[in-house]
């Protein structure tokens, strides 16, 4: 094991939009335990656009990373050294470790992770992004067979499991992306009934192509101009299910709205409602339950874009923003 620990920390604080240059790399000692803690090795880091919302200089639903702080980051780590005893070298735990190679964090921090193949998946499919699909969809949402389901940033590591867990429920399935690309990827290997490039194509004019008699459920991960159109297309009794707001997230001057709210929501009887995927913490096991024997039965399907190194981590976060990734984008520090 080296005695140095490789850190990527936040160099200053990005107004505006977020390029490599606003983090730093830093090589410190391994930290020392304290009892009760443990070592952890970051095998493989987790890279999601709420990183970007802890950049802010205000609280969100989390305090926001430091200037000179390690960068905050959900891991998928391996035990090195254990001053508990429930935690022994060699066990997988997944944790807040950050964007650095060695973490010594508090017992009551790390959850056990059991080992499948790929362990990739604890971080995706198993991880915080499944669970935020399967309760956006099936508690916010409350899909219903036959019901037209929209979803926005559908090739990402979110949007494309929700696209999958409506479908399994019966759902006509309706995916906007950035690129032909990903609409290819959606419609011929996940299985959506259709697929919308947003720059490519009219958005209103589409929506109404695809979704005819109007949204049942539109699970939003992007906010701006898509709900904008998407909220004037909604059917009676209709529920949207806020999970993100990528599209203001990196921006010089973020657009505000949509317009027109509450109005159309009394008029169609729509029900908006945002959530945070740790307000489901108690039915963590019926949500892990679910996405797993899917993933066995080949009724999910997962793509993780990995890119490696732990200088990678910036990059990594930039390119999402951009919407370079499709799936689950994930840095490889010691895969």
């Amino acid at each position: 094991m080296t005695s140095r620990n490789l850190q990527v920390l936040l160099a200053r604080r990005p107004e505006g939009r977020l390029h490599e240059s606003h983090f730093a790399l830093r090589e410190a000692p391994l930290p020392v335990l304290a009892p009760g803690e443990v070592l952890v090795r970051t095998r493989y880091l987790s890279i999601d656009a709420a990183n970007r919302v802890w950049l802010f200089p205000v609280a969100s639903y989390r305090p926001p990373v430091e200037v000179g702080a390690v960068m905050d980051g959900i891991t998928l780590c391996e035990v090195v050294e254990s001053r508990d005893a429930d935690y022994r070298p060699g066990e997988l735990v997944k944790c807040d470790a950050g964007w650095q190679a060695y973490a010594a964090l508090p017992a009551h921090r790390l959850r056990r992770v059991e080992r499948r193949t790929p362990i990739t998946h604890a971080l995706s499919a198993l991880g915080p992004t499944g669970r935020t699909a399967y309760f956006g969809v099936l508690e916010i949402g409350r899909v219903k067979a036959g019901e037209t389901f929209l979803v926005s940033a559908a090739a990402g590591a979110v949007g494309s499991l929700a696209g999958q867990i409506a479908k399994l429920h019966g759902c006509r399935v309706v995916g906007v992306a950035g690129t032909d690309e990903k609409c290819r990827w959606l419609k011929e290997e996940l299985g959506f009934d259709a697929a919308i490039n947003y720059r490519a194509e009219d958005l209103p004019s589409a929506l109404t192509r695809h979704c005819p008699g109007g949204v049942d459920v539109y699970f939003d991960n992007v906010g701006g101009r898509v709900l904008q159109a998407v909220v004037y297309r909604m059917a009676p009794h209709g529920r949207i299910v806020c999970c993100g707001e990528v599209s203001v997230y990196d921006t010089d001057a973020p657009l505000r709205g949509p317009l027109g709210i509450p109005g159309i929501l009394t008029i169609r009887r729509v029900r908006m409602e945002g959530f945070l995927v740790r307000d489901h913490e108690a039915r963590r096991p019926e949500a892990d339950a679910a996405l797993g024997r899917w993933l066995d039965e080949g009724k999910l399907k997962v793509r993780e874009d990995v890119l490696e190194g732990l200088e990678s981590a910036p990059r990594a976060l930039v390119g999402l923003l951009r919407g370079e990734n499709i799936g689950k984008r994930l840095v490889s520090v010691a895969g």
